[in-house]
């Protein structure tokens, strides 16, 4: 596996590090339905999947600008 660094300018705020409200939504009512029993399509399926790594990956960029500001960096 290859590692790359990027360095970012990152805000202040990091609550833009989320999934914006209309995206979230969408994401709980497929995991709701998903829970619920109710078969999701292949297109669905592969939304919800798609959705679950960014909120992953928005989770990761947040957990790392806090440890680097922790660090001092």
């Amino acid at each position: 596996m290859s590692t790359v660094a990027i360095e970012l300018e990152i805000p202040d705020d990091l609550s833009h590090f989320h999934l914006p409200a209309g995206v979230n939504a969408r994401l709980h009512e497929l995991l709701d339905r998903q829970d619920r029993d109710q078969s999701l399509s292949a297109a669905e399926r592969d939304e919800a999947e798609g959705l679950v790594n960014l909120a992953e990956m928005l989770s990761l960029l947040r957990l790392r600008v806090e440890q680097a500001k922790a660090a001092g960096r």
